[in-house]
């Protein structure tokens, strides 16, 4: 969400006459856009901005800005009075603010007849022209279609940081497609907290499988790709949907966060451990040949040894594709921080980390395994160290030589090696 937020706001500055700069000294405008799922990039947020603040101290026109979930979308009164030296800040998926700040001193510094931008830009259009650097080979791009979340895992930050359950208006997003489409982009990714709550605050809205067909429609778009769903929203229109259209890739995205039902109902996650699994077999038979990924929290508050053999147990009966692996940190403000003892101790927590690692490289070494010899197509994204890097359509990573240029191109490829994390082919042919 935030690379989309991100784009977004270069496309902005550009309407605006900005240029990008390579080097961060010699910029007019920085803006840092923050996560704080957990502590580590809080950290890493706060560690930039005290770098930067000795150019603020040198030139003190430099406009520096922090927008995402550091800003959130209530009091901002505390993180302004820690950051003295910030001039604007702006919530999540709302750069509003940093343009209204740079069209102030525009007004201020100049004539407004003098810059056509103040006059023209807004905010209203879903359409969405590429930052110039993202133009020259767009291959895929993010389109925000569920901004915030009203589930409140006892976890999560999102919630308090990015406000409650907001369904993007469809016509904006198809309209944001379509631009995309003309672009050149050949992959759209919808991005949701819960993204198959998809209008459950808007009923005259289409479903999320619905929106999906009106997509697969648009002239140019070859892959669309949807996440991350909650198990609770799953629908089996979805499901078919996803089976049904060509255009839709068969990877779901759907996460567990742990196998032990004590553990999920202390997470308040809405479902158990039985009914995962039941999901996961239903996707596989609704889907054939889906890949499935799914995310992992080790060493929530409480959990013991034998819970974590639970979801030990879990990922190796369901081999799943994918497994996103995040230790449990404690956000401030949430339920589990509030009410719940951080009692796992950190070197546990990473021995777990590193349990669930091991098992899973085995697991996607076995599953990637059975893909030696067979031809898929992969849709190339760019070239790095001599090898042109793409995806199937479970998302597979795929690496091949060629002389050509693949930006976005599909095109069949052999695989020929496999490992736990990557495959390398030939181009069929």
């Amino acid at each position: 969400m935030n690379v989309a937020d991100s784009q977004r706001l270069a496309s902005a500055f550009e309407q605006l006459g900005y240029t990008a700069s390579e080097a961060i000294e010699n910029a007019d405008v920085i803006i840092l856009n923050t996560c704080m799922v957990r502590q580590s990039a809080e950290d890493k947020a706060l560690g930039r901005l005290s770098s930067l603040k000795p150019l603020k101290i040198e030139r003190p026109d430099l406009i520096i800005g922090l927008m995402g979930c550091m800003v959130g979308t209530k009091d901002q009164s505390v993180i302004r009075k820690k950051l003295p030296y910030v001039d604007v800040f702006a919530p999540p998926s709302d750069p509003k603010p940093i343009i209204d700040y740079l069209l102030e001193k525009e007004l201020q510094e100049h004539d407004q007849n003098e810059n056509p931008f103040v006059r023209q830009f807004t905010w209203e259009s879903g359409e969405l022209l590429l930052p110039e650097s993202e133009r020259r080979n767009p291959v895929s791009a993010y389109i925000p279609i569920v901004y915030g979340c009203s589930h409140a895992c006892a976890y999560c930050i999102i919630p308090y940081k990015r406000g409650v359950e907001r369904s993007r208006d469809p016509q904006e997003i198809l309209d944001h497609a379509r631009s995309l489409a003309r672009q050149g982009v050949k992959e759209v990714t919808l991005l949701g907290q819960i993204i198959d709550r998809y209008a459950k605050d808007r009923p005259d809205y289409p479903t999320l499988a619905q929106l999906l067909e009106q997509i697969h429609e648009i002239d140019g778009i070859e892959r669309i790709r949807f996440l991350t769903s909650h198990p609770n929203w799953m629908t089996d229109d979805l499901l078919d949907v996803v089976n049904r259209l060509p255009k839709v890739m068969r990877h779901i995205e759907v996460p567990a966060q742990a196998g032990n039902d004590v553990v999920l109902q202390n997470m308040h996650r809405g479902y158990t451990d039985a009914a995962y699994r039941a999901l996961i077999a239903k996707i596989r038979e609704k889907i054939p040949g889906v890949s499935i990924g799914t995310d992992i929290i080790v060493g929530f508050p409480g959990e013991t040894e034998e819970q974590f053999e639970d979801t030990v147990s879990q990922l190796r009966d369901l081999k799943l594709n994918v497994v996103h692996l995040a230790r449990y940190s404690p956000r401030t403000g949430t339920l589990s921080e509030r009410t719940m003892v951080d009692d796992v101790p950190d070197s546990e927590k990473w021995r777990r980390f590193r349990v669930i690692e091991k098992l899973q490289e085995g697991i996607a070494a076995e599953i990637h395994q059975k893909l030696l010899d067979q031809t898929l197509p992969v849709l190339f994204e760019e070239k790095k160290k001599n090898r042109w890097v793409g995806r199937t359509e479970n998302m597979d990573l795929v690496f091949v030589e060629s002389q050509d240029d693949l930006t976005g191109k599909i095109i069949p490829v052999k695989i020929s090696w496999t490992g736990p994390w990557t495959l390398i082919g030939t181009i069929a042919g």
